[in-house]
């Protein structure tokens, strides 16, 4: 899975501000009657502005049948969130869960900590935390281009109390490559790029105040 730095602390306050204001409108809404969440932005109710090198599907893709559960468990939960809290949209929510993807995926691989650590659980940034200060440690250094996310589906979702969790499958593509002190090529590839799978779980209390979800869990599809 997959690494960010700036000059000077005035430089990364205007980025940092920047960023949770772009990922408020990518992932947020307020209607002034909504209920609280917790951590990460929620999915948007627009699709985000296209970027270079970001695979920009149809709308009608983004949002068709096959990227949602048309029945069974997972189809029931997401019935039972929207009911829990009426702003809630599945369509929206994937579109935003997309756009979050790209946006941790670059910053692990460039170790960008504070783009990640409002986006992440306590759990999941320690864990990415560890691994950022790892490579740092042994001062490597990563060459990281995302190409696009292939596809994007919700595979699964649950409603325990206040606590909301979707899960969402990715097939993405992208180019990394890890290289030593040295420049000596310590892992992976810089030229050919490499599809992954990841399957992430987001959560949310769905009484909270902010409109954010928080990657909780996240797992390799093989």
């Amino acid at each position: 899975m997959p690494s960010f730095p700036f000059l000077d602390i005035v430089l990364l306050a205007m980025a940092a501000g920047f960023l949770l204001f772009r990922l408020y409108t990518v992932l947020g809404r307020r209607t002034g009657n909504e209920r609280q969440h917790d951590d990460l932005s929620r999915v948007p109710d627009r699709a985000p502005p296209k970027k270079e090198g970001v695979t920009q599907p149809p709308q009608a893709a983004r949002k068709g049948a096959a990227d949602m559960p048309a029945s069974g468990p997972a189809a029931r939960a997401l019935l039972e969130i929207k009911l829990a809290d009426r702003t809630f949209d599945s369509a929206a929510f994937l579109t935003g869960a997309r756009s979050a993807y790209q946006m941790i995926v670059t910053a692990f691989a460039l170790g960008e900590r504070d783009t990640l650590r409002p986006l992440l659980s306590d759990e999941v940034f320690a864990t990415f935390e560890g691994a950022i200060k790892a490579r740092e440690e042994k001062k490597q250094r990563v060459e990281f281009k995302f190409i696009g996310i292939h596809a994007a589906r919700i595979t699964g979702a649950g409603l325990a109390a206040r606590n909301a969790e979707v899960t969402v499958t990715f097939d993405s593509e992208f180019t990394m490559a890890t290289f030593d002190e040295a420049g000596g090529l310590v892992d992976g590839d810089a030229k050919g790029p490499h599809t992954v799978t990841d399957i992430w779980t987001f959560a949310r209390n769905v009484r909270a105040k902010d409109p954010n979800w928080a990657l909780v869990a996240t797992a390799s599809g093989g």
